[in-house]
């Protein structure tokens, strides 16, 4: 009731301009992250289709054909190349046709490093059992008393790990507003805190600069407890009224009796 009568009085007290203002801001809080996601998804779109129409030859470019601009041909084209790509390797030919094809890559210094550092990146991310980038853990970064949030993507092995008598994993940690760019740093298991927090989350704090932060979900449970045990505290008191009752109505009875 006070929250309705402060909100009635703050309405009351707005001239027309901070009126205006409060709508303005209430529309951008709305429209903002519209607006921003269908611009991002059509600019995406948009490279897409440049660069498939310069790869097709003109008698195969449907664009050709069309008497308008249809966005999303390129990204169709695109997306059927790569089912039909994954369909071949899946095979005996494009299986050795792939190896054939990564024999000649390796041959190749520069390319070799290029290609093998980006090959493993994408078995990583596309691994179904690999656990990269599903922990969220609090690490002191770049020193001691300074925390940022990092990503475990994997126990640390090879040369990294055996030059440590330490068991070390390793933490990617973000920049931001950019969270593709970052520092991968090696710690030891017990110096990362893991937090309950999913990716997602996480992310969304690191690009806003923290200013979307979600909840804990620590004091959502403890909420839930204490009104559960509120609950159950009720529920015993309201049984204990019950049977305080019945036990005075059995006793007025005696008494007429």
């Amino acid at each position: 009731m006070t929250n309705n009568l402060d909100t009635q009085k703050i309405s009351s007290s707005l001239s027309p301009f901070g009126y205006l203002r409060r709508w303005f801001f209430a529309g951008l809080l709305v429209s903002a992250p519209i607006l921003l996601t269908g611009y991002i998804i059509w600019l995406i779109v948009d490279i897409i289709d440049g660069q498939v129409s310069q790869l097709l030859p003109a008698h195969l470019n449907p664009q050709e054909y069309l008497s308008f601009h249809l966005p999303g041909i390129g990204l169709i084209i695109a997306v059927i190349t790569i089912i039909v790509i994954g369909a071949l390797t899946t095979g005996f030919i494009g299986r050795s046709l792939i190896k054939l094809g990564e024999r000649l890559v390796n041959s190749v210094p520069v390319i070799r490093s290029v290609y093998g550092a980006i090959k493993q990146i994408m078995e990583t991310i596309m691994a179904s059992q690999s656990d990269a980038f599903r922990e969220v853990v609090l690490v002191e970064y770049p020193r001691k008393g300074i925390w940022a949030i990092g990503f475990v993507t994997g126990t640390t092995k090879g040369e990294v790990q055996n030059m440590s008598s330490e068991n070390l994993i390793n933490v990617f940690v973000p920049t931001t507003p950019n969270p593709t760019s970052g520092f991968l740093l090696f710690f030891r298991r017990e110096e990362a805190i893991t937090l309950e927090m999913g990716v997602e989350e996480a992310v969304k704090m690191v690009v806003s600069g923290g200013i979307v932060t979600p909840d804990d979900p620590r004091a959502n449970r403890t909420r839930a407890s204490l009104n559960k045990t509120a609950a159950k505290t009720s529920g015993k008191k309201s049984g204990k009224m019950s049977a305080k009752k019945v036990q005075a109505k059995v006793a007025t009875k005696k008494a007429a009796t």
